[in-house]
């Protein structure tokens, strides 16, 4: 009965998957973050290829 209880008490995989959690919000935001600035970046460059035309 004692090795039930520990079962459930322990929290290890929990805390394990709170992380990866935490790890997938900050990549989906580094991904729209990097997909906003390379577009913005992409306009400028070719902004500057047309003036320089």
């Amino acid at each position: 009965m004692k090795m039930i209880t520990k079962i459930f008490k322990n929290e290890d995989g929990a805390t394990a998957i709170e992380y990866g959690l935490i790890a997938a919000l900050i990549d989906v935001a580094v991904i729209a973050g990097m997909s906003s600035l390379g577009t913005n970046l992409g306009e400028r460059f070719n902004n500057i290829v047309g003036n320089l035309k």
